[in-house]
């Protein structure tokens, strides 16, 4: 199983940026997936989920209403996409998929919203 994330970098508060996550090694299609998130300093949180379909999605309170989560099955792919950018998302953002019994991270990619 592999994630890679990838399309992090510096923005400005008020910025977009479009987090990507390309998988391989297991079946995307049944799998929901999630991204977290790490600040320097802080434990890792949730901040959204897609079911495996894409039919539903949730968001953590912190960011909703600035990011939408989405998928392509036929590419293995998901996708963060965040706009609005606040110096307190500055963080680490991991891709995850738990394909019980075992749980799987990326190596995640670094956001930075800075002027």
């Amino acid at each position: 199983v592999q994630l890679v994330e990838s399309g992090g970098g510096l923005v400005q508060p008020g910025g977009s940026l479009r987090l990507s996550c390309a998988t391989s090694g297991f079946t995307f299609s049944s799998a929901p997936m999630r991204w977290y998130r790490q600040a320097p300093g802080k434990e890792r949180e949730w901040v959204a989920m897609i079911t495996s379909a894409g039919g539903t999605t949730y968001y953590a309170d912190s960011m909703k209403g600035r990011l939408t989560i989405s998928r392509d099955n036929a590419k293995n792919m998901v996708y963060l996409q965040m706009n609005n950018l606040k110096p307190e998302d500055t963080a680490v953002y991991y891709c995850n998929a738990i394909l019980l019994p075992a749980n799987y991270w990326g190596q995640g990619t670094q956001v930075t919203v800075s002027s």
